[in-house]
């Protein structure tokens, strides 16, 4: 099912990304192929905001500011599952590095998964503007 406006999200929906879940993180290389990772996401649905906190070196992140140039952002997806359910965010994304930014991030982290990470000096987060969810929750 496809769900353009975020209001339009179910409360099964919305719970299920309260959920301890590992998600995948689609982002795309500078050939145009897919990377496709394991992470921690956060949805905050009243911002349309989905969070992923990374270290600045990683893969997921060059290739997030490899399309900083493309307005308003890079083109990726999160998505997780739990045998018949599923959903997807797909939105635009840019690397935040403010350190209250990262706080908030590792706060919302800590919340959803139930441990605090080890502090990183190199950690960074990549934010999502959600334009669409899909999924059956």
């Amino acid at each position: 099912m496809a769900i353009t406006e975020l209001s339009e999200l179910t409360p099964g929906y919305l719970a299920f990304w309260r959920e301890h879940q590992l998600c995948t993180l689609t982002t795309l290389r500078r050939d145009g192929s897919p990377h496709v990772v394991p992470v921690g996401v956060t949805f905050d649905p009243g911002a349309g905001i989905a969070r992923i906190i990374t270290n600045k070196g990683s893969r997921k992140v060059a290739n997030v500011l490899a399309a900083a140039g493309t307005e308003p952002g890079a083109r990726v997806s999160v998505c997780q599952f739990d045998r018949g359910r599923w959903a997807t965010l797909e939105g635009r994304a840019r690397v935040r590095t403010e350190p209250e930014v990262v706080a908030d991030a590792v706060a919302r982290y800590a919340e959803r998964y139930g441990r605090t990470p080890k502090p990183n000096p190199d950690r960074v987060v990549i934010e999502i503007a959600v334009e669409r969810a899909l999924g059956r929750a």
